[in-house]
């Protein structure tokens, strides 16, 4: 997948948990939306983006990569 087109998606799930004033509520909201919608292809690909310095993404998807990167992180034997 266009890791262009995965950043424009994580930055609207971004802007939607955005309205809430607890910064540790967006953070866990972010992660937890992806984790449970996302396939692990596209957590990978992002992870994999934000590694090489996540050009466009919001400061808020960047903070909750960086914070649950274990959680998003797909198991070795998942599926690829």
């Amino acid at each position: 997948m266009n890791p262009q087109k995965l950043v424009k998606m994580a930055n609207e799930i971004a802007a939607f948990f955005e309205a809430e004033p607890d910064r540790k509520v967006v953070l866990e909201g972010i992660a937890n939306h992806l984790k449970r919608f996302w396939d692990p292809r596209m957590r990978r690909e992002l992870l994999a983006h934000f590694q090489r310095g996540g050009e466009g993404l919001r400061d808020s998807v960047r903070e909750a990569l960086e914070t649950h990167s274990q959680k998003l992180t797909p198991a070795a034997d998942g599926p690829r």
